[in-house]
């Protein structure tokens, strides 16, 4: 799930410097992430709006490289109407045959990139998320075993990378960039990787990844 981007404004902050994605993870980051991920959806949303938000989730996939983990994302083919050419998780609205959230960010991610169930394990949630297209976004953070094939969508998916889930979650990385949109000033996350602009949505729950692996120990 993604927004679609505003121009770039005067507003707009530099990129990180050269070398400030070195970082290294601890030896026990799956443990503290396991147990600082929510164990149910938080439906709560930090913004107010008035327009119905249609239910979606989003899969978080962490793979485990055998030299590094990663984070799967997703490139969206250009000829969408909506988002095209931008970066997302795997993830779409909620359908009735769905159990849950954890069962329909599985299903997109199968759906999207063919990745199966069987190499996918949902290990927690993240916060709700608004999407100004008109969506609450539930993230679904999941652990992938690195023997999947993938076989994109062609219609819906361009490209798939993997950004270094290190990189990821070192906060100098990451910039608020500002942007004037009707009158008010709004700041949104973002975050290069070499030629990629990782940013909005997907950008904010990469950083609420950030911020729960940082937190104390419940």
């Amino acid at each position: 799930m993604v927004e679609r981007a505003p121009e770039a404004s005067a507003g707009e902050i530099s990129a990180p410097a050269p070398g400030s994605e070195s970082v290294s993870l601890p030896s026990d980051w799956q443990a503290r992430l396991r147990a600082r991920l929510l164990t149910s959806p938080d439906h709560r949303l930090d913004v107010e709006t008035t327009q119905p938000l249609q239910p979606a989730a989003a899969l978080v996939p962490i793979v485990l490289r055998p030299q590094a983990p990663t984070v799967l994302l997703t490139v969206r083919s250009r000829h969408l109407r909506r988002h095209a050419g931008q970066i997302s998780f795997p993830g779409g609205s909620l359908e009735a045959a769905d159990a849950d959230a954890a069962a329909a960010a599985m299903r997109e991610t199968e759906e999207e990139v063919g990745i199966a169930r069987r190499f996918i394990e949902p290990i927690g949630y993240l916060p709700d998320h608004y999407v100004g297209s008109g969506f609450r976004m539930t993230p679904v953070v999941a652990l992938l075993q690195p023997l999947f094939e993938l076989q994109p969508e062609c219609h819906e998916v361009e490209e798939v990378f993997e950004l270094p889930l290190a990189y990821a979650l070192t906060s100098a990385n990451y910039r608020l960039r500002r942007h004037n949109l009707r009158g008010s000033d709004v700041e949104f996350w973002e975050l290069k990787y070499g030629a990629r602009n990782i940013w909005g949505a997907t950008a904010r729950v990469l950083v609420s990844l950030r911020e729960r692996l940082e937190r104390p120990a419940p």
